[in-house]
């Protein structure tokens, strides 16, 4: 099975979620910030949960 990269996917949402919020609040500047710091998160967040189950699953 391929491995994906969770923050890259993450960060790349976190891109569309600011660029809508931002179009929409008329503050594409700051909304992408947002986006792309709550994208890196949620990814980081996914990352090492995948990392966790794998460490389970092999002991």
């Amino acid at each position: 099975m391929k491995k994906k990269n969770k923050l890259a996917s993450g960060m790349a949402l976190g891109i569309v979620f600011g660029t809508v919020v931002g179009v929409l609040t008329k503050n594409i500047g700051l909304w992408l910030a947002v986006g792309i710091a709550i994208g890196a998160g949620v990814g980081n967040s996914q990352r090492h949960k995948a990392e966790k189950k794998n460490e389970d699953e092999a002991n």
